[in-house]
């Protein structure tokens, strides 16, 4: 039987708390208890400050050359924006995403602005979605900090997305970061509800963790 995860006071009423696979146990807070549920409280509402210290979390991620190429679309459910990627969710996300208090649309610079040429140049555009990954992660666990969840996704159609957005050319659409509070499992359909209940797993670090040379386990992994 595993043991429970104490997740420092940060868990709310009615959190369910996923016990981590081995090695995730001595982590810090927030990283220890994060997960991606999908079972959101739809009549939960998060301020506008709350929203704020969300998005700075993502202002202040690594950057190379402090070129910061991210851009984040604030969806609250309700809103035009938040319609609009409703509107193009796949069907496996289409249930669990629209009850999430915000939904996080990420993009990245991956051109220079035509209107701009001599502004911020992308000097490699693969650095641009490593800087958002970065800052779409930062995100996560500043919400988690505030005792909120966050998952993030990438089953929508992004073109369309963009397209009712009036997101430029020079960017990209790339994901979105749901966030809120935890529902109720009994009020989402079973395949949600059977996805909260699945084991975290993660592959070894002896999968993808090399030492001497690509294929050769770092010496200091136990093996």
């Amino acid at each position: 039987m595993r043991a429970p995860v104490n997740t420092d006071a940060m868990s709310m009423p009615g959190d369910r708390v996923h016990a981590p696979m081995p090695g995730a146990e001595t982590l810090a807070e927030p990283m220890r208890s994060r997960w991606s549920p999908s079972v959101f409280d739809d009549r939960h509402v998060l301020g506008s400050d709350e929203i704020v210290r969300i998005l700075h979390a993502g202002q202040w991620s690594p950057s190379s050359g402090n070129q910061q190429p991210w851009a984040f679309v604030v969806a609250e459910r309700g809103s035009p924006s938040h319609a609009a990627l409703v509107d193009h969710l796949s069907r496996g996300n289409s249930g669990w995403v629209p009850r999430a208090a915000v939904v996080i649309i990420t993009a990245t610079q991956v051109a220079a602005d035509p209107a701009d040429p001599e502004g911020t140049r992308v000097k490699d555009p693969a650095l641009s979605y490593y800087d958002l990954g970065q800052a779409a992660a930062h995100l996560t666990l500043q919400a988690r900090s505030m005792g909120l969840h966050a998952h993030q996704f990438g089953g929508f159609d992004k073109a369309a997305v963009a397209s009712d957005l009036g997101v430029p050319d020079h960017f990209r659409v790339v994901s979105g970061i749901a966030i809120g509070r935890l529902g109720d499992p009994l009020a989402v359909s079973e395949r949600d509800r059977e996805r909260d209940q699945r084991e975290r797993r993660r592959r070894p670090l002896q999968d993808f963790v090399h030492g001497v040379a690509w294929g050769s386990v770092w010496d200091g992994i136990e093996r």
